[in-house]
């Protein structure tokens, strides 16, 4: 790569072996009638109230810069007070009763800011038009009537049961969400805010991992994320563990399980730091790459990450003793070097790689090849 490369372009940088394929027709893994959905009517007081309460997550990183104008935020208001419908709200409820706002952040928002007297309206007429009533006006300033029309405005909440598949779950947010476009890990992001989460994007600015993968994960997308995600998958659930094809629910597994106090996340980061360090140690710029095959020509060609050998080399040199990879320095280059000369190998990390024969394929055999070096 080019060392006047911008940091733009590094973002843009492709990931190979990411098998974005799921399983054929939607709900084809979950029975298409069950009831995952079931709906309710509460006032803007009592949501409001509710996020005041924490029980309603309003500040999802990825929709962070996504902010509505102050002009619909106030037209959204004056729909009140004219008594217009207003859509429905998607929302998805946790196992512990919090609930992620799948679609109308945005007019939560509003309300949330605008009962809070944080949202002056900004209602100006047009030429001709006699002043806006409203415009200018904090809830604080409102009659009471009007206050009150405002709190009592039902909203419909359409409500994501937590007992739904996780592969459910995804699908249904991505059908109604009308925001901004999501990608899957976005979405987790949302779904299992909370401890896993924040440990994501700490392991994500850790600046070993930075180096690691030459900043070339798309960090807005949370590409980042979703591979430091599948780290987590396989190290705390293994690679035997993956068994229905079906990484979605994988990586929903991990976060639950991070989310739920059983793991030491603290040990569990100094493990994907160490990683990340042998990993640079190892592989230098070439790191979670084909091109270490080609480690020991100094004009090849950084390739992409691959993020199946992300997977097994992540995973696996986590668990070896860095005395070892100070011993046997050479002899774990040319593991993993003789492994991308491995036709079987190389099919598992390039198609097709969500399969589980070819998750198991994978780690098999690199297992056998990294712990093989001193038997």
């Amino acid at each position: 790569m080019s060392a006047d490369k911008s940091s733009d372009e590094i973002e843009k940088e492709k990931i190979e072996g990411l098998d974005t394929t799921l399983a054929e027709g939607w709900g084809s893994d979950y029975p298409l009638d069950a009831v995952f959905v079931r709906n309710e009517a509460r006032t803007v007081s009592e949501v409001v109230k509710r996020i005041k309460g924490d029980r309603y997550q309003l500040d999802p990183e990825f929709q962070r810069d996504f902010v509505w104008p102050v002009e619909k935020q106030s037209r959204l208001i004056e729909s009140c007070v004219m008594r217009i419908p207003l859509p429905v709200f998607y929302v998805a409820e946790a196992h512990d009763g919090r609930i992620a706002v799948v679609d109308g952040l945005q007019r939560l928002t509003t309300f949330y800011r605008f009962l809070g007297n944080e949202l002056s309206l900004y209602l100006k007429p047009g030429e001709d038009e006699p002043d806006h009533p409203l415009h200018g006006k904090r809830f604080r300033d409102l009659p009471l009537q009007l206050q009150e029309r405002i709190e009592d405005t039902q909203l419909i909440l359409y409500i994501l049961e937590p007992n739904a598949p996780e592969r459910a779950k995804l699908d249904i947010f991505e059908r109604v969400n009308s925001g901004v476009p999501l990608t899957r890990q976005q979405m987790r992001n949302c779904l299992f805010n909370g401890p896993a989460t924040a440990w994501l994007k700490r392991a994500a600015n850790s600046e070993i991992f930075l180096k690691a993968t030459g900043r070339s994960l798309d960090r807005k997308s949370m590409r980042d994320r979703e591979a430091i995600n599948r780290f987590c998958a396989f190290s705390l659930l293994g690679f035997n563990e993956y068994k229905s094809a079906d990484m979605d629910g994988f990586l929903a597994q991990a976060l639950l399980k991070m989310n739920s106090g059983e793991i030491d996340l603290e040990d569990l980061y100094k493990q994907f730091i160490f990683s990340m360090e042998v990993n640079y140690r190892l592989f230098k710029d070439h790191a979670f790459r084909k091109s270490i095959s080609d480690l020991d020509d100094p004009f090849a060609a950084r390739k992409v990450i691959n993020i199946a050998l992300f997977d097994v080399c992540s995973v696996l040199f986590s668990m070896v003793e860095f005395g070892l990879i100070e011993e046997a320095y050479d002899e774990y280059v040319e593991v993993i070097q003789n492994l991308l000369l491995d036709e079987e190998f190389v099919h598992s990390i390039t198609y097709s790689t969500n399969s589980t024969k070819q998750v198991k394929k994978r780690f098999e055999l690199a297992y056998a090849a990294i712990f093989g070096v001193f038997e």
